[in-house]
Protein backbone atom coordinates (compact mmCIF):
# COMPACT_ATOMS: atom_id res chain seq x y z
CA UNK A 1 0.00 0.00 0.00
CA UNK A 2 1.23 3.46 -0.93
CA UNK A 3 0.12 6.63 0.88
CA UNK A 4 0.13 9.81 -1.18
CA UNK A 5 0.01 10.44 -4.93
CA UNK A 6 2.71 13.03 -5.45
CA UNK A 7 6.14 12.35 -6.94
CA UNK A 8 7.01 9.81 -4.23
CA UNK A 9 3.72 7.92 -4.23
CA UNK A 10 3.37 7.76 -8.00
CA UNK A 11 6.99 6.69 -8.37
CA UNK A 12 6.44 3.99 -5.75
CA UNK A 13 3.41 2.58 -7.55
CA UNK A 14 5.23 2.51 -10.88
CA UNK A 15 8.35 0.83 -9.46
CA UNK A 16 6.37 -1.73 -7.45
CA UNK A 17 4.28 -2.79 -10.43
CA UNK A 18 7.40 -2.98 -12.60
CA UNK A 19 8.96 -5.29 -9.99
CA UNK A 20 6.00 -7.66 -10.20
CA UNK A 21 3.92 -6.48 -7.24
CA UNK A 22 0.50 -6.25 -8.82
CA UNK A 23 -1.52 -5.83 -5.59
CA UNK A 24 -0.64 -2.14 -5.23
CA UNK A 25 -3.15 0.35 -3.83
CA UNK A 26 -2.47 4.09 -3.53
CA UNK A 27 -4.42 6.12 -0.95
CA UNK A 28 -4.73 9.84 -1.72
CA UNK A 29 -6.51 12.37 0.48
CA UNK A 30 -7.29 14.75 -2.40
CA UNK A 31 -9.30 14.18 -5.56
CA UNK A 32 -6.33 14.39 -7.94
CA UNK A 33 -2.67 13.40 -8.10
CA UNK A 34 0.19 15.87 -7.75
CA UNK A 35 0.90 16.36 -4.04
CA UNK A 36 2.83 19.58 -3.51
CA UNK A 37 2.33 20.53 -7.17
CA UNK A 38 -1.42 20.06 -6.94
CA UNK A 39 -1.79 22.07 -3.72
CA UNK A 40 0.53 25.00 -4.40
CA UNK A 41 -1.14 27.08 -7.10
CA UNK A 42 -0.12 30.56 -5.97
CA UNK A 43 0.85 33.06 -8.70
CA UNK A 44 4.36 32.44 -9.97
CA UNK A 45 4.68 28.99 -8.38
CA UNK A 46 7.66 27.20 -9.92
CA UNK A 47 10.43 24.75 -9.12
CA UNK A 48 13.95 25.89 -8.25
CA UNK A 49 15.54 22.80 -9.83
CA UNK A 50 16.00 22.81 -13.64
CA UNK A 51 13.14 21.10 -15.45
CA UNK A 52 15.06 18.29 -17.17
CA UNK A 53 16.33 17.11 -13.78
CA UNK A 54 13.06 17.53 -11.92
CA UNK A 55 11.41 14.46 -13.42
CA UNK A 56 11.61 10.69 -13.19
CA UNK A 57 14.64 9.22 -14.93
CA UNK A 58 12.37 6.57 -16.44
CA UNK A 59 9.82 9.14 -17.64
CA UNK A 60 11.68 11.98 -19.39
CA UNK A 61 9.74 14.95 -20.71
CA UNK A 62 11.25 16.52 -23.84
CA UNK A 63 8.57 19.22 -23.91
CA UNK A 64 9.48 21.39 -20.92
CA UNK A 65 8.91 24.95 -22.11
CA UNK A 66 11.25 26.70 -19.65
CA UNK A 67 14.59 26.11 -17.96
CA UNK A 68 12.76 26.05 -14.62
CA UNK A 69 9.33 24.39 -14.69
CA UNK A 70 6.26 26.17 -13.39
CA UNK A 71 3.51 24.56 -11.38
CA UNK A 72 1.00 23.92 -14.18
CA UNK A 73 3.63 22.12 -16.26
CA UNK A 74 4.81 19.95 -13.36
CA UNK A 75 1.24 19.08 -12.43
CA UNK A 76 0.46 18.21 -16.06
CA UNK A 77 3.60 16.05 -16.17
CA UNK A 78 2.47 14.10 -13.11
CA UNK A 79 -1.01 13.65 -14.53
CA UNK A 80 0.39 12.38 -17.84
CA UNK A 81 2.71 10.02 -16.01
CA UNK A 82 -0.23 8.70 -13.99
CA UNK A 83 -2.25 8.02 -17.11
CA UNK A 84 0.64 6.59 -19.09
CA UNK A 85 1.26 3.99 -16.40
CA UNK A 86 -2.47 3.31 -15.89
CA UNK A 87 -2.30 4.20 -12.21
CA UNK A 88 -5.72 5.73 -11.71
CA UNK A 89 -7.34 2.33 -11.32
CA UNK A 90 -4.99 1.73 -8.39
CA UNK A 91 -5.62 5.05 -6.64
CA UNK A 92 -8.36 5.57 -4.06
CA UNK A 93 -8.95 9.32 -4.08
CA UNK A 94 -10.60 11.27 -1.23
CA UNK A 95 -9.13 8.76 1.24
CA UNK A 96 -7.39 10.34 4.21
CA UNK A 97 -5.26 8.04 6.36
CA UNK A 98 -5.57 8.94 10.04
CA UNK A 99 -3.79 6.02 11.69
CA UNK A 100 -1.67 2.95 10.96
CA UNK A 101 -1.28 0.15 13.50
CA UNK A 102 1.12 -2.78 13.16
CA UNK A 103 -0.14 -6.29 14.00
CA UNK A 104 2.94 -8.32 14.88
CA UNK A 105 1.10 -11.64 14.89
CA UNK A 106 -0.28 -11.29 11.39
CA UNK A 107 2.61 -9.18 10.10
CA UNK A 108 0.27 -6.56 8.65
CA UNK A 109 -0.58 -2.90 8.94
CA UNK A 110 -4.15 -1.88 9.79
CA UNK A 111 -4.63 1.38 7.90
CA UNK A 112 -7.46 3.51 9.28
CA UNK A 113 -9.12 6.17 7.13
CA UNK A 114 -11.08 9.28 8.07
CA UNK A 115 -14.37 7.71 6.98
CA UNK A 116 -13.95 4.80 9.42
CA UNK A 117 -12.68 2.18 6.99
CA UNK A 118 -9.85 -0.16 8.02
CA UNK A 119 -7.67 -1.54 5.23
CA UNK A 120 -5.07 -4.28 5.65
CA UNK A 121 -1.64 -4.02 4.04
CA UNK A 122 1.39 -6.28 4.09
CA UNK A 123 3.73 -3.39 3.33
CA UNK A 124 3.29 0.40 3.48
CA UNK A 125 5.32 2.96 1.55
CA UNK A 126 4.62 6.45 2.86
CA UNK A 127 4.91 9.19 0.26
CA UNK A 128 3.16 12.08 1.99
CA UNK A 129 6.35 14.14 1.90
CA UNK A 130 7.64 16.98 4.11
CA UNK A 131 5.80 19.82 2.31
CA UNK A 132 2.21 18.71 2.73
CA UNK A 133 1.17 20.47 5.95
CA UNK A 134 1.21 24.31 5.78
CA UNK A 135 2.75 26.01 8.80
CA UNK A 136 0.49 28.67 10.27
CA UNK A 137 2.43 30.81 12.78
CA UNK A 138 0.94 31.68 16.16
CA UNK A 139 0.50 35.40 15.54
CA UNK A 140 -1.32 37.16 18.37
CA UNK A 141 -4.65 38.54 17.16
CA UNK A 142 -4.69 36.60 13.90
CA UNK A 143 -8.29 35.61 14.53
CA UNK A 144 -9.27 39.27 14.99
CA UNK A 145 -8.29 40.33 11.48
CA UNK A 146 -11.39 41.50 9.62
CA UNK A 147 -9.94 41.10 6.14
CA UNK A 148 -9.13 37.97 4.14
CA UNK A 149 -6.45 35.57 5.40
CA UNK A 150 -4.96 32.58 3.63
CA UNK A 151 -1.74 30.58 3.40
CA UNK A 152 0.18 30.61 0.14
CA UNK A 153 -0.23 26.81 -0.12
CA UNK A 154 -4.01 27.25 0.02
CA UNK A 155 -4.28 30.23 -2.30
CA UNK A 156 -7.72 31.85 -2.48
CA UNK A 157 -8.13 32.31 -6.23
CA UNK A 158 -11.68 33.60 -5.77
CA UNK A 159 -10.33 36.63 -3.90
CA UNK A 160 -9.31 39.53 -6.15
CA UNK A 161 -6.22 41.41 -4.92
CA UNK A 162 -6.62 44.25 -7.41
CA UNK A 163 -6.25 47.59 -5.68
CA UNK A 164 -5.90 46.01 -2.24
CA UNK A 165 -3.39 46.60 0.51
CA UNK A 166 -1.74 43.22 1.00
CA UNK A 167 0.38 42.17 3.97
CA UNK A 168 2.74 39.25 3.38
CA UNK A 169 4.29 37.41 6.31
CA UNK A 170 7.50 35.64 5.34
CA UNK A 171 10.29 35.96 2.80
CA UNK A 172 10.88 32.32 1.93
CA UNK A 173 10.72 30.31 -1.28
CA UNK A 174 6.99 30.86 -1.86
CA UNK A 175 7.01 34.59 -1.09
CA UNK A 176 9.87 35.36 -3.47
CA UNK A 177 7.72 33.85 -6.22
CA UNK A 178 4.25 35.26 -5.52
CA UNK A 179 5.10 38.76 -4.28
CA UNK A 180 6.48 39.85 -7.70
CA UNK A 181 3.27 38.54 -9.26
CA UNK A 182 0.82 40.37 -6.99
CA UNK A 183 2.73 43.65 -6.63
CA UNK A 184 1.62 45.04 -10.04
CA UNK A 185 -2.10 44.57 -9.21
CA UNK A 186 -2.19 45.47 -5.52
CA UNK A 187 -2.18 49.09 -4.39
CA UNK A 188 0.39 48.33 -1.66
CA UNK A 189 2.27 45.20 -0.63
CA UNK A 190 3.86 45.19 2.81
CA UNK A 191 6.36 42.37 3.29
CA UNK A 192 7.32 41.37 6.83
CA UNK A 193 10.82 39.92 6.96
CA UNK A 194 12.22 38.14 10.00
CA UNK A 195 15.57 37.07 8.52
CA UNK A 196 16.95 38.19 5.17
CA UNK A 197 17.45 35.16 2.90
CA UNK A 198 20.26 34.64 0.43
CA UNK A 199 18.91 35.05 -3.09
CA UNK A 200 20.84 34.40 -6.29
CA UNK A 201 19.83 34.94 -9.91
CA UNK A 202 17.50 32.42 -11.52
CA UNK A 203 18.45 32.85 -15.18
CA UNK A 204 15.17 31.30 -16.28
CA UNK A 205 14.48 31.28 -20.01
CA UNK A 206 12.22 29.60 -22.55
CA UNK A 207 13.34 26.34 -24.16
CA UNK A 208 13.40 26.89 -27.95
CA UNK A 209 11.02 24.81 -30.03
CA UNK A 210 13.90 23.35 -32.08
CA UNK A 211 15.52 22.01 -28.93
CA UNK A 212 12.30 20.35 -27.77
CA UNK A 213 11.91 18.72 -31.18
CA UNK A 214 15.52 17.55 -31.04
CA UNK A 215 15.01 15.97 -27.60
CA UNK A 216 11.93 14.14 -28.88
CA UNK A 217 13.77 12.76 -31.89
CA UNK A 218 17.12 12.02 -30.17
CA UNK A 219 16.31 11.13 -26.54
CA UNK A 220 19.93 10.41 -25.69
CA UNK A 221 20.72 14.12 -26.07
CA UNK A 222 18.16 15.00 -23.42
CA UNK A 223 19.61 12.33 -21.14
CA UNK A 224 23.10 13.79 -21.58
CA UNK A 225 21.71 17.26 -20.83
CA UNK A 226 20.07 15.87 -17.69
CA UNK A 227 23.39 14.44 -16.47
CA UNK A 228 25.14 17.74 -17.21
CA UNK A 229 22.61 19.58 -15.03
CA UNK A 230 22.93 16.92 -12.34
CA UNK A 231 26.72 17.30 -12.21
CA UNK A 232 26.46 21.09 -12.03
CA UNK A 233 23.91 20.96 -9.21
CA UNK A 234 25.92 18.32 -7.35
CA UNK A 235 28.93 20.59 -7.13
CA UNK A 236 26.83 23.07 -5.13
CA UNK A 237 26.84 20.65 -2.20
CA UNK A 238 30.36 21.85 -1.38
CA UNK A 239 28.91 25.18 -0.25
CA UNK A 240 26.55 23.45 2.17
CA UNK A 241 29.17 21.09 3.56
CA UNK A 242 31.24 23.99 4.82
CA UNK A 243 33.87 24.49 2.11
CA UNK A 244 34.84 28.16 2.67
CA UNK A 245 35.84 29.00 -0.90
CA UNK A 246 32.59 27.71 -2.36
CA UNK A 247 30.54 29.36 0.39
CA UNK A 248 32.32 32.66 -0.23
CA UNK A 249 31.53 32.41 -3.93
CA UNK A 250 27.82 31.98 -3.17
CA UNK A 251 28.05 34.98 -0.83
CA UNK A 252 29.62 37.08 -3.58
CA UNK A 253 26.97 36.03 -6.06
CA UNK A 254 24.25 37.03 -3.58
CA UNK A 255 25.74 40.41 -2.70
CA UNK A 256 26.37 41.22 -6.38
CA UNK A 257 22.76 40.34 -7.14
CA UNK A 258 21.65 42.81 -4.46
CA UNK A 259 23.95 45.54 -5.74
CA UNK A 260 22.69 45.12 -9.31
CA UNK A 261 19.02 45.18 -8.29
CA UNK A 262 18.72 47.70 -5.44
CA UNK A 263 20.17 51.21 -5.38
CA UNK A 264 18.64 52.54 -2.13
CA UNK A 265 21.31 52.09 0.61
CA UNK A 266 18.84 51.48 3.45
CA UNK A 267 16.88 48.86 1.51
CA UNK A 268 20.10 47.24 0.37
CA UNK A 269 21.21 46.94 3.99
CA UNK A 270 17.84 45.50 5.00
CA UNK A 271 17.98 42.69 2.45
CA UNK A 272 21.64 41.83 2.95
CA UNK A 273 21.76 38.58 4.94
CA UNK A 274 23.83 38.18 8.08
CA UNK A 275 23.58 34.38 8.08
CA UNK A 276 25.84 31.90 6.30
CA UNK A 277 24.64 31.17 2.73
CA UNK A 278 22.61 27.97 2.76
CA UNK A 279 21.89 28.00 6.51
CA UNK A 280 18.35 28.85 5.52
CA UNK A 281 17.10 27.69 2.15
CA UNK A 282 19.05 29.31 -0.69
CA UNK A 283 16.54 31.05 -2.98
CA UNK A 284 16.70 31.79 -6.69
CA UNK A 285 14.87 34.70 -8.26
CA UNK A 286 15.47 37.40 -10.85
CA UNK A 287 12.59 39.66 -9.78
CA UNK A 288 12.52 39.53 -5.95
CA UNK A 289 14.88 42.46 -5.33
CA UNK A 290 13.46 44.63 -8.15
CA UNK A 291 10.01 44.06 -6.66
CA UNK A 292 11.13 45.14 -3.18
CA UNK A 293 12.53 48.30 -4.78
CA UNK A 294 9.10 49.31 -6.15
CA UNK A 295 7.47 52.40 -4.66
CA UNK A 296 4.29 50.43 -3.90
CA UNK A 297 6.13 47.67 -1.99
CA UNK A 298 7.36 48.15 1.57
CA UNK A 299 9.79 45.84 3.38
CA UNK A 300 9.33 45.79 7.16
CA UNK A 301 12.08 44.26 9.31
CA UNK A 302 10.68 45.12 12.74
CA UNK A 303 9.17 42.03 14.39
CA UNK A 304 5.40 41.61 14.39
CA UNK A 305 3.79 42.38 17.73
CA UNK A 306 0.25 41.42 16.79
CA UNK A 307 -2.35 41.29 14.08
CA UNK A 308 -5.13 43.82 14.53
CA UNK A 309 -8.59 44.03 13.01
CA UNK A 310 -7.28 46.26 10.22
CA UNK A 311 -3.68 45.17 9.70
CA UNK A 312 -0.40 44.29 11.37
CA UNK A 313 1.29 46.11 14.27
CA UNK A 314 5.05 45.82 14.72
CA UNK A 315 7.01 46.13 17.98
CA UNK A 316 7.92 49.74 17.19
CA UNK A 317 4.23 50.58 17.57
CA UNK A 318 3.58 51.21 13.88
CA UNK A 319 0.29 49.96 12.42
CA UNK A 320 0.51 48.65 8.86
CA UNK A 321 -2.98 48.63 7.31
CA UNK A 322 -4.02 45.67 5.17
CA UNK A 323 -7.11 44.37 3.42
CA UNK A 324 -5.64 40.89 2.89
CA UNK A 325 -3.06 38.93 4.89
CA UNK A 326 -1.09 36.21 3.10
CA UNK A 327 0.98 33.77 5.11
CA UNK A 328 4.07 32.78 3.16
CA UNK A 329 5.31 30.83 6.16
CA UNK A 330 6.18 27.49 4.64
CA UNK A 331 5.44 24.03 5.94
CA UNK A 332 5.67 21.95 9.09
CA UNK A 333 8.58 20.03 7.56
CA UNK A 334 9.86 18.62 10.86
CA UNK A 335 6.50 17.03 11.75
CA UNK A 336 7.12 14.35 9.11
CA UNK A 337 4.15 11.91 9.03
CA UNK A 338 1.90 14.09 11.24
CA UNK A 339 -1.01 14.37 11.69
CA UNK A 340 -1.13 10.65 10.88
CA UNK A 341 -0.75 8.42 13.96
CA UNK A 342 1.62 5.50 13.41
CA UNK A 343 1.80 2.68 15.97
CA UNK A 344 4.53 0.09 15.55
CA UNK A 345 5.68 -3.05 17.28
CA UNK A 346 4.78 -3.24 20.96
CA UNK A 347 2.30 -0.37 20.68
CA UNK A 348 5.01 2.29 20.39
CA UNK A 349 3.94 5.44 18.53
CA UNK A 350 6.33 6.83 15.94
CA UNK A 351 6.10 10.30 17.49
CA UNK A 352 7.29 8.84 20.80
CA UNK A 353 10.06 6.84 19.13
CA UNK A 354 11.26 10.08 17.55
CA UNK A 355 10.95 12.18 20.70
CA UNK A 356 14.74 12.54 20.89
CA UNK A 357 15.30 12.76 17.14
CA UNK A 358 13.87 11.29 13.95
CA UNK A 359 16.23 8.32 13.83
CA UNK A 360 16.02 6.17 10.69
CA UNK A 361 18.23 4.01 8.53
CA UNK A 362 18.98 5.99 5.37
CA UNK A 363 15.76 7.95 5.95
CA UNK A 364 13.83 4.92 4.69
CA UNK A 365 13.25 2.40 7.50
CA UNK A 366 12.64 2.73 11.24
CA UNK A 367 13.45 0.17 13.94
CA UNK A 368 10.25 -1.06 15.61
CA UNK A 369 8.15 -0.29 12.53
CA UNK A 370 8.41 -3.33 10.26
CA UNK A 371 7.41 -3.34 6.60
CA UNK A 372 7.24 0.47 6.58
CA UNK A 373 9.27 2.42 4.05
CA UNK A 374 9.49 6.21 4.13
CA UNK A 375 9.96 8.25 0.97
CA UNK A 376 11.37 11.78 1.18
CA UNK A 377 11.47 11.16 4.92
CA UNK A 378 13.84 12.40 7.65
CA UNK A 379 17.48 13.09 6.76
CA UNK A 380 16.88 12.94 3.00
CA UNK A 381 16.03 16.53 2.06
CA UNK A 382 18.40 18.56 -0.09
CA UNK A 383 19.59 22.11 -0.47
CA UNK A 384 21.31 21.69 -3.81
CA UNK A 385 19.86 18.98 -6.06
CA UNK A 386 16.69 17.19 -7.13
CA UNK A 387 14.64 15.38 -4.50
CA UNK A 388 13.32 13.17 -7.32
CA UNK A 389 16.80 11.64 -7.56
CA UNK A 390 16.65 10.83 -3.84
CA UNK A 391 13.16 9.37 -4.14
CA UNK A 392 14.28 7.05 -6.92
CA UNK A 393 17.23 5.87 -4.80
CA UNK A 394 14.84 5.18 -1.90
CA UNK A 395 12.44 3.30 -4.15
CA UNK A 396 15.25 1.14 -5.48
CA UNK A 397 16.26 0.29 -1.92
CA UNK A 398 12.67 -0.51 -0.86
CA UNK A 399 11.93 -2.66 -3.91
CA UNK A 400 15.21 -4.53 -3.42
CA UNK A 401 14.21 -5.22 0.18
CA UNK A 402 10.86 -6.62 -0.94
CA UNK A 403 12.61 -8.75 -3.56
CA UNK A 404 14.78 -10.18 -0.79
CA UNK A 405 11.67 -10.95 1.28
CA UNK A 406 10.23 -12.86 -1.62
CA UNK A 407 13.41 -14.86 -2.20
CA UNK A 408 13.77 -15.60 1.51
CA UNK A 409 10.16 -16.80 1.74
CA UNK A 410 9.68 -14.30 4.58
CA UNK A 411 6.97 -11.79 5.45
CA UNK A 412 8.55 -9.16 7.68
CA UNK A 413 11.61 -6.93 7.28
CA UNK A 414 12.79 -4.51 9.96
CA UNK A 415 16.03 -2.61 10.35
CA UNK A 416 18.04 -3.57 13.43
CA UNK A 417 17.99 -1.01 16.23
CA UNK A 418 21.79 -0.97 16.57
CA UNK A 419 22.23 -0.37 12.83
CA UNK A 420 19.75 2.50 12.97
CA UNK A 421 21.44 4.04 16.01
CA UNK A 422 24.82 3.95 14.29
CA UNK A 423 23.38 5.39 11.07
CA UNK A 424 21.59 8.23 12.87
CA UNK A 425 24.68 9.07 14.95
CA UNK A 426 26.71 9.22 11.72
CA UNK A 427 24.18 11.59 10.11
CA UNK A 428 24.20 13.89 13.14
CA UNK A 429 28.00 13.79 13.35
CA UNK A 430 28.37 14.80 9.69
CA UNK A 431 25.67 17.44 10.08
CA UNK A 432 27.75 19.33 12.62
CA UNK A 433 30.18 20.49 9.95
CA UNK A 434 27.56 21.82 7.56
CA UNK A 435 26.12 25.32 7.14
CA UNK A 436 22.72 24.00 8.31
CA UNK A 437 24.15 23.62 11.81
CA UNK A 438 25.71 27.09 11.85
CA UNK A 439 23.05 28.51 14.15
CA UNK A 440 20.34 30.23 12.13
CA UNK A 441 16.64 29.53 12.69
CA UNK A 442 15.14 27.69 9.72
CA UNK A 443 12.49 25.13 8.86
CA UNK A 444 15.30 22.61 8.55
CA UNK A 445 15.69 22.59 12.34
CA UNK A 446 13.35 21.06 14.91
CA UNK A 447 12.33 22.84 18.11
CA UNK A 448 15.30 21.37 19.98
CA UNK A 449 17.77 22.51 17.34
CA UNK A 450 18.34 19.20 15.58
CA UNK A 451 18.56 19.07 11.81
CA UNK A 452 16.59 15.93 11.00
CA UNK A 453 15.32 17.04 7.61
CA UNK A 454 18.42 17.07 5.39
CA UNK A 455 21.01 14.68 4.02
CA UNK A 456 24.50 15.92 5.08
CA UNK A 457 26.24 14.90 1.90
CA UNK A 458 26.03 14.55 -1.84
CA UNK A 459 23.25 12.74 -3.65
CA UNK A 460 25.95 10.49 -5.14
CA UNK A 461 26.96 9.35 -1.66
CA UNK A 462 23.30 8.67 -0.83
CA UNK A 463 22.87 6.63 -4.02
CA UNK A 464 25.96 4.61 -3.11
CA UNK A 465 24.58 3.78 0.33
CA UNK A 466 21.13 2.82 -0.93
CA UNK A 467 22.14 0.92 -4.06
CA UNK A 468 21.98 -2.47 -2.30
CA UNK A 469 19.79 -3.92 0.43
CA UNK A 470 21.87 -5.40 3.25
CA UNK A 471 20.06 -8.39 4.84
CA UNK A 472 22.59 -8.40 7.68
CA UNK A 473 21.44 -4.95 8.80
CA UNK A 474 17.85 -6.14 9.09
CA UNK A 475 15.72 -8.75 10.78
CA UNK A 476 14.02 -10.79 8.07
CA UNK A 477 11.45 -13.23 9.42
CA UNK A 478 8.12 -14.90 8.96
CA UNK A 479 5.02 -13.64 10.75
CA UNK A 480 2.93 -15.59 13.29
CA UNK A 481 1.88 -19.19 12.59
CA UNK A 482 -1.01 -19.60 10.19
CA UNK A 483 -1.13 -15.94 9.24
CA UNK A 484 0.47 -16.09 5.82
CA UNK A 485 -2.47 -17.40 3.82
CA UNK A 486 -4.98 -15.08 5.47
CA UNK A 487 -2.75 -12.11 4.96
CA UNK A 488 -2.29 -12.78 1.27
CA UNK A 489 -6.05 -13.06 0.80
CA UNK A 490 -6.63 -9.78 2.63
CA UNK A 491 -4.05 -8.01 0.52
CA UNK A 492 -5.58 -9.26 -2.70
CA UNK A 493 -9.06 -8.19 -1.57
CA UNK A 494 -7.89 -4.68 -0.80
CA UNK A 495 -6.19 -4.44 -4.17
CA UNK A 496 -9.33 -5.51 -6.01
CA UNK A 497 -11.48 -3.06 -4.05
CA UNK A 498 -9.04 -0.24 -4.85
Amino acid sequence: MVIGAGFAGLGAAIELVAAGHDDVVVLEAADEVGGTWRDNTYPGCACDIPSHLYSFSFEPNPDWTRAYPRQPEIQAYLQRTTDRHDLRRRIRFATTVTEMVWDDHDGTWAVHTADGEVLVADVVLNGTGPLSQPHVPELPGLGDFEGTVFHSARWDHAHDLTGERVAVVGTGASAVQFVPEIAPVASLVTVFQRTAPWVVGREDRPVPGWKRRLYRRVPVLQRLHRWRIYARQELLVLAFLGHPRVTDRVRRMGTEHIAESIHDPSLRAAVTPTITPGCKRLLISDDWYPTLARSDVELVTDPIQQVTATGVRTVDGVDHPADTLILGTGFAATDFLAPMRVVGRGGVELSEAWRDGAATHLGITVAGFPNLFLLAGPSTGLGHNSIVFMIEAQLHHAVTALDHLRRADADVVEVRADVQAEAYADVQRRMRGTVWASGCDSWYRSADGRVDTLWPGSTLSYWWRTRRFDPGAHEVRRAGPGAVGARSADSETVARDG
